[in-house]
């Protein structure tokens, strides 16, 4: 009987440390990182563990916004997007 306890608790002092290990891990590699990027302003993906800078799509596309309705919409858009992010 004193056997079974002693390789019972070894099982689970073994798991213990398994599991606590992972969860370290999954933090170190993809939750820090992401905490990181976000309070930084930019976007995380965190399935590629990629950190991108969001830009403006006039920026991708070069249409150049000319009248200042069309930038101030843009801006209020913005300014809604960051709005709407719940704080950390």
């Amino acid at each position: 009987m004193k056997l079974t306890i002693e390789r019972q608790t070894k099982i689970i002092f073994g798991v213990f440390l398994a599991t606590t290990f992972t969860i370290f891990m999954v933090h170190l590699v993809w939750v820090w990182p992401g905490q990181r990027c976000e309070e930084a302003g930019k976007w995380w993906d965190w399935r590629t563990r990629a950190c991108a800078q969001p830009i403006v799509i006039s920026s991708i596309t070069g249409r150049i916004l000319k009248s200042d309705a069309a930038r101030d919409a843009a801006r209020a858009e913005l300014a809604k997007l960051k709005a709407a992010t719940p704080p950390k």
